[in-house]
């Protein structure tokens, strides 16, 4: 199971994964199935609501997540 369809399967359908975005209907999310990719925008905050369930890196990958990874821990520990 890829992370989108991980994603479905955590909010039970196309419309949770809406709602919990905010996004304008379900149709964006079955737009990203199709497309098999969920622009990076979204992914951080899937991962968190999912509580690292569905990761960055199974929703989009051509984002390096692990130089942003790596910028955050920085950025946090000088915070």
């Amino acid at each position: 199971m890829n992370g989108i369809e991980k994603t479905i399967a955590h909010f039970k359908s196309l419309s949770g994964v809406a709602r919990a975005l905010n996004l304008s209907g379900y149709q964006v999310v079955q737009q990203w199935r199709e497309s098999g990719r969920v622009p990076a925008e979204y992914c951080p905050k899937i991962e968190e609501l999912t509580e690292g369930e569905v990761r960055c890196e199974e929703l989009n990958d051509r984002v390096n997540w692990a130089y942003l990874r790596q910028t955050s821990v920085a950025s946090t520990a000088v915070g």
